[in-house]
């Protein structure tokens, strides 16, 4: 059995080797087991991680707003199986891209539309933008032109331009990385009358207690962000400006709904523990316990696994907008079926478990994320503790 000691231990390696700092919480049972705070959240004026300090959380904002997408579905203001152009107009009659034997690029009709859950999974056949696909790349030049055209833009605005942009496959019939979650945001904004940030603030944020997470900078949270840094093969580390910065100014028009928020390690593991727990916290009811299970419950068939898994993802399955485990041994992993949770390009990760009430959270900024180091050994050494 490994003790806490071992995780502040392995945490403090880390940042000899990997990040110039790092975070890590765990609680069990709505109560919090360990806080470890590790290095430097800024070198060059040898500022410390604390509690205080706050981190990109880049995709790790996709579980907050699947969340907050599933509050909505439970108050049956859509299904899962809806035709996705009944909230969006423009998707009715979207093109797919097919490339020929010969490497003809074929532009044709799709055969049935994208679904609300297709969205929601990573099944749309939409890339991000700065991928290197014919579909990334028509994608980028949507963006190009809205910039061009507008400047700053809201989500809205871009899900609208990019429904002219060929989808890479079939709705449904792959797994693909990217804009699903953009358009489950956009999604809470048509059925709720309200923009991503506002109903998360009223329907997670307030109730649970997370001062420190949103879109925007406020109060001093613009000091207390830990610097980004990049790592070169020799371990240099160099601080430099990080993706998405840009939507944290106060004047900034675009939600999204895969990368934008911020957050502390306690505000996070607040929203993880009200997950672990059946959707309460402090006696705060935020979303219902079989919603829960459906949200972790795999969405992908076998081709869509395949897709989707990596050495990395090892046993995981993917449900609505979260990884979730199951198969532990092919996993190498000493944690629970029905696990879930998900990863940030910066280094931010959870893990959250239901069967166990527990969950954590870790989060470092800084890229490449050594991802697989990093996360696999402090989900190894945190569930050793329990």
């Amino acid at each position: 059995m490994s003790t806490f000691s071992d995780l502040s231990a392995l945490l403090e390696s880390f940042t000899r080797n990997g990040p110039p700092g790092c975070a890590c919480a765990v609680a069990k049972d709505g109560k919090i087991l360990y806080e470890g705070y590790f290095g430097l959240a800024d070198i060059e004026t040898n500022k410390p991680v604390t509690e205080d300090t706050v981190f990109r959380l880049w995709s790790m904002t996709k579980v907050i707003v699947c969340t907050a997408a599933l509050i909505l579905f439970e108050r049956g203001k859509y299904l899962l199986n809806d035709p996705l152009y009944e909230y969006f107009p423009e998707y009715r009659n979207i093109n797919k891209v097919e490339i020929g034997p010969n490497g003809n690029t074929v532009i044709k009709p799709v055969e049935n539309p994208m679904l609300v859950k297709h969205a929601f999974s990573m099944s749309v056949g939409m890339p991000y933008y700065f991928g290197n696909s014919y579909t990334a790349r028509e994608m980028a030049k949507v963006r190009e032109e809205l910039i061009k055209t507008y400047g700053k833009y809201n989500l809205q605005t871009e899900i609208k331009a990019m429904s002219k942009v060929p989808i890479a496959f079939e709705p449904g019939t792959h797994w693909l990385y990217g804009y699903g979650h953009e358009l489950v945001a956009g999604l809470i904004e048509v059925v709720s009358g309200m923009t991503v940030g506002e109903f998360l603030q009223r329907e997670i944020f307030e109730p649970l207690g997370m001062k420190d997470t949103g879109y925007r900078y406020h109060g001093n949270i613009r000091d207390r962000m830990a610097s980004f840094y990049r790592r070169s093969e020799d371990g240099t580390l160099t601080k430099t400006s990080a993706f998405f910065d840009e939507y944290h100014e106060p004047d900034a028009l675009y939600e999204g709904g895969g990368a934008g928020l911020y957050s502390t390690v306690r505000d996070y593991l607040r929203f993880t523990q009200m997950l672990a727990n059946g959707g309460e916290l402090d006696g705060v009811r935020i979303i219902g316990r079989k919603t829960i299970d459906l949200m972790r419950s795999n969405q992908l068939n076998e081709t869509q696994l395949n897709d989707f898994r990596n050495s990395y993802l090892a046993g995981y399955g993917y449900g609505l907008g979260v990884r979730t485990m199951m198969d532990p041994a092919a996993g190498n992993y000493n944690g629970s079926v029905g696990e879930f949770g998900w990863t940030g390009g910066a280094g931010t990760y959870t893990a959250i478990d239901p069967s166990e009430g527990f969950s954590i959270v870790y989060m470092h900024q800084m890229m490449p994320n050594m991802e697989e180091y990093h996360h696999h050994r402090v989900r190894a050494v945190a569930y050793g503790c329990i």
